[in-house]
């Protein structure tokens, strides 16, 4: 006889614990072992939240190399079945060989369940094959694609957040947090008679006592300088919505903007200044001629501006010129600066207003949210826990596929808060959408090419794009240590049919198979899958941080960010008072619902995971583990150094802060 010493370690979660009986098979290339139920001196507390415990298998004979386990739990008479976490198992073989059995799943049923060694790739025997085919199988048959809308990326197949599997639910803390923030926040206006009230602003300190006691600095900031040219202009670097401006090489030929109107007293001309790399557009076309949502049954209004922005002498970039719609008529005017304090402000706040638009339907939304979940989609339909690109990516799905479903069903159905408050609710939404699918390209996912693309990279005090590249860096150095430490030749990725699978179904489901889009619909060579898995990695974690929590910050302050506007925009110069700006505002309802929303986007769980944190060890070997370490470490520094430049900002941006940036799109 010869014994195989066990030891299983039970994750520490909330609910981890199971008092279910617990049963193993070890299975090698020589045989197997019978179906052991691991009992041993700690009883009933062998398996609790946290637990290490050592087990051990006898065989009549040695198994060979261990190839996977079974392992199966069975509930006992008088109790009912539970759901237990189990972290990894890992088994000493009587040759003294440590095999390592990630698993890091919840198993919550009565069925079987295969694990890999954690160091096989690929697997040579047909037991290792076939259990490979078996977990692919059932995979395909727990995550299912969904067409949500047309012309948008699909989503998965689910009835509610319960139907999903249990790996990818929320956990419970995460669970509670999510719906006390969500409650406390509509409780404090309910208390206040500000959640129903369909009454417009009679003035504008009156807004302040909407989560007056929920400020943060950068919204009390912005509450105070919300007026200020310079600080418009810095929102479009800074703010939630980096992805809009670009360098100006040339009018467009619907913006007919003169030197007389933007440089009235100085002698300086737009051709010159163009050329000097100073001028920058912002141009919001996608939102031309959306059907406008109507609110408490009043008609909204949606414009499509453009605008144009100047970098000073210092430094500052200055908005100089903003025309509301895109076809330039008489009642289209161009509003100045130099016009009537009224004229210039209520033009800034319908081009925030588009902005919150645009920036929640195509940068937040799609770019980052719809995306994510195509990519981890196709991962747990096509990819095995054994392959390093699962153990490279399962982290950064974590919570993504329950918070879009709660998305789909709070947030943009047809009763959510988006599609009932937003000026783009409803069919606009749609319409959006659908043409920011049909613009979406890959470049414009990938950070370097995104920013020489669009002309930025010598603009100053462009913190999005400091850090950002920063981050891509570091994160290209790690993914590509990893895959090419398992892939030493472009032919090996070629003919890695399951690595093949993915990107097929990233390109079918997510960017519904346009090749215009530049989505590779294969991989030929290391290369290419290195930049592409960044691409998603940086997506998933820092390009959502980015987008997402500052949402609050910048959008506390409605005046600042309204998500609609029940007024047209002046047709002609001199008409506009402080009186018609309040009445141009959202309704009392419409901006605390607008609030409640972003504050509720904008907070951050108790479980959170920073970027670069794999709790999960799926990587056991001890080459990736160094780079995952050496990721880790280069991180800290960036971290570092980002908190020190802060403290010399008037305005700290955190969003691309290592520490501050979630590894997933997880609210």
């Amino acid at each position: 006889m010869v014994q195989y010493e066990v030891t299983v370690f039970t994750g520490d979660r909330l609910n981890s614990t199971t008092l279910n009986n617990v049963f193993i098979k070890l299975v090698g290339t020589d045989g197997e072992s019978d179906r052991t139920w691991l009992v041993g001196l700690k009883g009933a507390s062998s398996f609790v939240r946290g637990a290490v415990s050592k087990f051990k298998v006898s065989c009549s004979t040695s198994l060979g190399n261990l190839l996977l386990i079974e392992l199966d739990k069975q509930s006992l008479p008088l109790f009912p079945e539970d759901a237990w976490f189990c972290a990894k198992v890992e088994v000493k073989s009587p040759e003294g060989n440590i095999y390592s059995f990630p698993i890091y799943r919840w198993i919550a049923d009565s069925k079987v369940h295969r694990f890999r060694d954690g160091k096989v790739f690929e697997d040579n025997h047909h037991l290792g094959r076939y259990s490979r085919q078996q977990e692919i199988q059932q995979r395909e048959e727990d995550y299912r694609w969904d067409a949500y809308a047309e012309g948008i990326p699909h989503s998965m197949k689910a009835e509610n957040p319960s139907s999903l599997p249990y790996e990818v639910q929320f956990s419970f803390t995460k669970t509670t947090e999510f719906f006390y923030t969500a409650s406390t926040g509509l409780t404090e206006l309910k208390l206040k008679g500000l959640d129903n009230c369909k009454e417009k602003w009679d003035n504008i300190d009156g807004i302040d006592r909407v989560f007056c006691c929920k400020n943060t600095d950068i919204s009390e900031y912005v509450q105070e300088h919300w007026k200020e040219d310079a600080f418009f202009g810095y929102q479009f670097l800074n703010g939630v919505n980096p992805m809009l401006i670009q360098l100006c090489t040339a009018l467009p030929s619907n913006f007919p903007v003169t030197d007389d109107m933007v440089f009235p007293h100085v002698r300086c001309s737009l051709a010159d200044e163009m050329k000097k790399g100073n001028i920058f557009l912002c141009d919001y076309k996608r939102l031309d001629g959306v059907k406008a949502n109507t609110i408490n049954g009043k008609k909204q209004y949606l414009m499509a501006p453009l605008v144009l922005l100047h970098k000073a002498p210092d430094d500052k970039l200055m908005p100089i010129a903003i025309q509301l719609k895109q076809i330039p008529s008489d009642d289209n005017p161009i509003f100045l600066p130099t016009d009537s304090e009224y004229d210039w402000l209520i033009a800034k706040i319908f081009v925030r207003s588009a902005d919150f638009n645009e920036h929640q339907l195509n940068v937040h939304l799609l770019h980052t949210h719809l995306l994510a979940e195509v990519f981890a989609v196709s991962l747990l339909r096509n990819v095995p826990m054994v392959h390093p690109l699962y153990k490279l990516l399962k982290p950064h799905t974590r919570y993504s596929l329950h918070v879009n479903l709660l998305a789909r069903s709070l947030l943009i159905s047809e009763t959510g808060s988006f599609t009932q408050f937003a000026a783009s609710g409803g069919e606009g939404m749609f319409t959006i959408l659908q043409r920011s699918v049909s613009s979406m390209t890959y470049s414009s996912l990938c950070m370097p090419d995104d920013i020489a693309e669009r002309g930025l990279e010598a603009v100053p005090n462009f913190y999005y794009r400091d850090d950002g590249l920063k981050i891509w860096d570091i994160i290209h150095r790690f993914v590509q240590g990893i895959l090419s430490y398992y892939y030493k030749t472009d032919s090996e990725v070629e003919q890695d049919s399951e690595l093949q699978k993915w990107i097929l179904d990233i390109f079918e489901h997510g960017f519904l198979s346009r090749a215009e889009t530049g989505i590779p619909r294969r991989f030929t060579c290391v290369t290419e899958l290195v930049k592409f898995v960044t691409m998603v990695i940086f997506t998933c974690s820092a390009q959502h941080a980015a987008v997402n929590y500052g949402q609050y910050d910048y959008g506390g302050w409605m005046p600042n960010t309204p998500i609609s506007l029940q007024l047209p925009p002046p047709t002609t110069k001199g008409t506009t008072s402080e009186a018609a700006m309040l009445a141009t505002f959202p309704d009392v309802n419409v901006t605390v619902q607008g609030m409640a929303t972003m504050w509720l986007l904008s907070k951050q769980s108790s479980d959170f995971v920073p970027l670069g944190q794999y709790p999960e060890e799926h990587f056991t070997e001890e080459i990736p583990r160094k780079i995952l370490k050496d990721f880790q470490m280069e991180l800290e520094d960036l971290s570092l150094v980002i908190k020190a430049r802060n403290k010399r900002l008037e305005i700290p941006y955190t969003c691309m802060d290592p520490s501050e940036i979630e590894n997933s799109v997880a609210i």
